[in-house]
């Protein structure tokens, strides 16, 4: 009889409670991690150039954008990231005057998934000089909006550079125009759809500048619309990734980036972002400036994120889904 009651409560075990340690070994398994280390001060460095008053506050079509442009192509090219049109610098068909985009890419290790890419991206202009100055401070220097976003990019061109170790090919982008109405974005969109590319997913950092203070890293935009957020929990093996019920209500995922991607490819194009309207009033302001920047957050930020985006580009198979 006890042979029979052990018998059983072992089948029981390997019915109900199997699974379940399956599933929590297959979490743990897909957990990716990095020798890597990002460092403060080269965060500290770029954020600095980019939010400096040289720069006039990059506004789309100004000179100190043409800086900004000039620093990260720099930045690309002393990191072997390859341009991946005939130059770093691609002139926007969608205003007036005179602006590009700058991009870069690494080209993946594996014959088949090489032709897939990810995007990872980040607006680099801003609003300018205002005409009504703050106690004699008239440039907007937009180092949270969204020179934070643009600096993590960097690093994270850096890290793949030296990595080596993407299957599917990476995409660095530095957007102009984005606050003058998604503009570099809605201009390559465009011209990467009609040539074909091949868009696994978009991944755009904005604002991040300043914690959060919540019980996760960050927050995605879209929440609901792709697996990005559990997949990227998934492959930190952290909850990095929360749902912010403000970016629901403000409707975030059509105001950045991210939209103009996800409107002609309809695959997961999310942008993640830490200001949460409760942690930094500055938003269009000129105390927007480098003191006001927290480095070892987005030091932080950027190392929690590496392993979500080294597994993000390495998966043998199509993991990052639409949800509708």
């Amino acid at each position: 009889m006890k042979k029979n009651i052990f018998t059983f409560a072992a089948a029981a075990f390997t019915l109900f409670v199997a699974p379940t340690v399956l599933a929590q070994q297959k979490a743990v398994d897909s957990k990716s991690t990095v020798n890597y280390q990002v460092k403060a001060d080269e965060v500290a460095a770029t954020l600095q150039f980019l939010a400096s008053d040289e720069l006039e506050g990059r506004e789309t079509g100004q000179i100190g954008l043409v800086k900004a442009a000039d620093y990260l192509e720099k930045i690309l090219k002393d990191n072997n990231v390859k341009p991946y049109f005939t130059s770093y610098k691609d002139t926007l068909s969608t205003f007036k005057g005179t602006a590009f985009n700058v991009v870069g890419y690494i080209e993946g290790t594996d014959a088949k998934l090489k032709n897939e890419f990810i995007i990872l991206s980040a607006h680099y202009d801003h609003i300018g000089i205002t005409k009504k100055g703050v106690n004699g401070d008239f440039i907007n220097n937009g180092a949270n909006d969204d020179a934070s976003g643009t600096t993590a990019v960097a690093e994270m061109a850096k890290y793949f550079s030296q990595a080596k170790n993407n299957k599917r090919s990476v995409l660095f982008v530095f957007f102009a125009g984005e606050e003058k109405g998604l503009l570099g974005s809605k201009h390559l969109a465009k011209k990467l759809k009609t040539q074909g590319f091949n868009l696994y997913a978009h991944f755009n950092i904005e604002m991040i500048g300043v914690p959060m203070k919540r019980d996760y890293l960050a927050y995605i935009t879209g929440f609901d619309k792709s697996n990005m957020a559990a997949k990227i929990n998934e492959y930190t093996g952290k909850n990095t990734i929360g749902f912010l019920p403000k970016e629901a209500e403000y409707q975030l995922f059509f105001r950045s980036d991210n939209y103009s991607f996800y409107d002609l490819f309809k695959v997961p194009c999310h942008s993640v972002s830490t200001f949460d309207f409760e942690n930094f009033e500055y938003y269009h302001h000129v105390a927007d400036d480098f003191k006001a920047m927290d480095i070892p957050h987005m030091t932080s930020f950027i190392q929690e994120m590496l392993p979500a985006i080294t597994q993000m580009a390495n998966t043998p198979t199509q993991e990052m889904k639409m949800l509708k």
